[in-house]
């Protein structure tokens, strides 16, 4: 109040100040031309000194008295509506002790205790006060602003910190809290409905459907397609949604997003429930199946959905994925992939592939980083094809991979291909406006061997076998990922039989490729089918050496005596699988690993194995499966990838028991 009225004293004075300045100034010039004028100016000047002196004091009596009323009747009704407030109000210490609550404060929370709810928020009151201790000379605006449950209501809380009196002045201010309880139950509760009321949009597709349908009988097809239908339309009526048939495989269904969390609990157990129908045959059907709830319609949420279908496809089907803001779910994906009988798309894409390299002046090609046998055996085919073509080709390779030493010294004797790799300046350098980068043996935007490259080209074409991860290549113009092939340098294989130029393999070529298949297949033991041998065969006649080829796989014997120190430290989890650890940090550890884990699948009831790896800055894991478990669902979630047989993953930042304990967790959460 004092200083209220100091401010509006002083506004007046210093306007009358100006006043009495300028009648002086004015007085003083009449006197100057008139000197009769000097007496009576002075006694003028005096009566008005008086007057104004008599005149301020009375007005700031007036003021005064009036914004005394003023803000007395401003406290007063701050106090009753403090004291009458209509929603429930509490003055706390900064300790949580309750110094004063409203009436309606009282009869809201009769039967609560209140002190149990608001324990939570006293840490960060006294954090707030802390903080304030070191910026006492600025004004303390913090606030409180939060939901708590309190039984069967929620309630927002907003609070403000109120400074009490503090005398002396050296010493922090002491704070008070005021909360305010507001009732939004009724608020949050339509929230919800409206939520829940929105549109899931889900897609189910019959994996394999024509190819199926062609192995079984006539007579048979329409009970086999009716027993399918039946099985989708009883899973999907448990959610009251609305299903359609689009074509012979495919199916659209519409649900309320309330019933979402009910379908991941359930787990998509229709994928298991098709698995059960009985075709008579050496072959299940199974469903790739599609869910998303992003988009502001129902045609947003449909593609949404399809974006997510084309992934699961590309992670070989039998499985669902639910899209949940940005981010990925995915369940089931344990079935092993079924070989495709049709060479029809390899045609396309070899065309397609053809034209690409024709209409570009440069072709770049580039695998993984620390690139194995199948990624450069693959890049030698998709250079050859290149060459074919009278196109300039490189490899892009930074020439760190210990798996590679035997193959690049068998590669340096030839004069051909000394300027065949290049580095990322050289590469980023050979860049034009039409420019081809062909990215063989991944699809995985972080994990190539230069991912600048991605952003610096515009067109881009994957070849790839793996299951496709969330963090794919999104702006690729070609690609050619079927994960139910061997290696990718069987598809590269298939994909030169089909071009309309005559390819023709160097020795060092096809045995490269050869070598692909090999190493993948684990000497064409793990996923093998007809499609395999027959890119063997086409390789063979293109002369390949096959003791060579074997030669390069061949341990010295320390590399032999580090995997037998490696598979005699394993140690069994789960009954049937086996983990393992190399804490030596060498070059070549990622291939040791590798080496240690497909021994261990030599060793009777082990049905899975992981080697763990000490590279120094990461860790790295390699995962091997006799197919009844899928290393690579466990890897991904530590970020890795792969197959169900074959995976990998490298996790940096941690120890190596920490990476182990937390692969344990993987293993129990993919067998709950």
């Amino acid at each position: 109040m004092q200083n209220t009225n100091r401010k509006v004293f002083d506004y007046i004075i210093s306007k009358t100040k100006i006043y009495l300045i300028i009648i002086l100034f004015l007085l003083i010039i009449i006197s100057i031309y008139n000197n009769n004028m000097i007496f009576p100016s002075v006694i003028m000047y005096l009566l008005i000194l008086g007057y104004t002196y008599f005149a301020n004091n009375k007005r700031k009596n007036e003021i005064s008295e009036t914004l005394q009323d003023l803000m007395l009747n401003v406290d007063t009704a701050a106090k009753s509506t403090l004291i009458n407030s209509p929603f429930p109000l509490i003055v706390l210490e900064t300790n949580g002790k309750i110094i004063w609550r409203s009436s309606t404060f009282v009869s809201e929370f009769e039967k609560v205790d209140i002190n149990s709810y608001i324990d939570d928020m006293i840490f960060e009151i006294k954090n707030d006060i802390e903080k304030q201790k070191d910026i006492q000379k600025q004004k303390f605006q913090s606030c409180i602003e939060r939901e708590i449950a309190i039984q069967d209501k929620i309630y927002k809380i907003v609070g403000r910190y109120v400074s009490s009196r503090n005398k002396d002045k050296k010493t922090a201010k002491e704070y008070m809290v005021i909360l305010y309880f507001i009732d939004v139950t009724e608020n949050r509760t339509l929230q919800q409905k409206y939520k829940d009321s929105r549109s899931c949009v889900e897609i189910i597709m019959v994996d394999n459907y024509e190819e199926n349908m062609q192995l079984i009988d006539s007579e048979e097809k329409a009970q086999i397609i009716a027993e399918i239908d039946k099985a989708i339309f009883e899973w999907t009526n448990e959610s009251n949604g609305i299903l359609i048939k689009t074509d012979r495989d495919r199916y659209v269904y519409i649900f309320e997003q309330r019933y979402l969390e009910e379908v991941k609990e359930d787990k998509f157990s229709i994928l298991d429930k098709i698995k059960e129908i009985n075709t008579g045959e050496k072959f299940q059907f199974t469903l790739s199946i599609a869910v998303s709830n992003e988009g502001d319609t129902d045609k947003d949420k449909y593609k949404s959905a399809q974006v997510a279908m084309d992934l699961v496809l590309g992670r070989g089907g039998d499985q669902a994925v639910v899209r949940e803001n940005e981010i990925y779910r995915f369940f089931g994906g344990r079935a092993q992939e079924v070989e495709k009988r049709t060479k029809v798309k390899a045609r396309v894409v070899a065309h397609a592939l053809e034209n690409l390299i024709k209409e570009s002046d440069k072709v770049l090609i580039m695998g993984h980083q620390n690139p194995d046998i199948d990624a450069m055996g693959s890049a030698m085919g998709i250079y050859r094809l290149a060459k074919s073509l009278n196109k300039n080709a490189y490899i892009v390779y930074n020439g760190q991979s210990y798996a590679l030493d035997t193959f690049k010294k068998e590669l340096d004797k030839n004069e051909e291909y000394e300027d065949l790799f290049i580095g990322k300046e050289v590469a980023m350098e050979n860049i034009e406006e039409n420019t081809l980068l062909v990215v063989v043996d991944t699809h995985k935007k972080n994990y190539v061997e230069e991912p600048q490259l991605i952003d610096k080209v515009e067109k881009i074409v994957i070849i790839d076998h793996h299951r496709r991860s969330e963090d794919y290549i999104e702006n690729s113009i070609l690609t050619f990922q079927e994960v139910y092939a061997s290696s990718t340098a069987e598809l590269v294989t298939e994909l030169m039989q089909y071009t309309e130029v005559n390819v023709e393999l160097k020795t060092i070529e096809a045995e490269s490729l050869y070598a692909g298949i090999m190493m993948d297949t684990k000497n064409f033991t793990f996923k093998t089918g007809v499609r395999t041998f027959e890119a063997a065969a086409y390789l063979r006649r293109c002369g390949v050496d096959i003791i060579r080829v074997k030669k390069w796989f061949q341990s010295d014997l320390s590399n032999f005596n580090k995997i037998a120190d490696i598979v005699k430290s394993a140690e069994i989890v789960n009954q049937s699988i086996a983990i393992a650890m190399n804490n030596q940090k060498e070059k070549d550890v990622s291939v040791v690993c590798a080496k240690a884990a497909d021994e261990l699948l030599t060793i009777s009831n082990i049905t899975a194995s992981f080697v763990l790896g000490d590279m120094g800055d990461k860790i790295c894991i390699s995962g091997r499966s006799l197919g009844d478990i899928n290393v690579q669902l466990i890897l991904e979630k530590l970020g890795g990838g792969g197959h169900i047989t074959l995976a990998g993953a490298q996790v940096e930042g941690k120890s190596m028991e920490e990476v182990r304990e937390e692969l344990v967790n993987c293993i129990n959460d993919y067998f709950s």
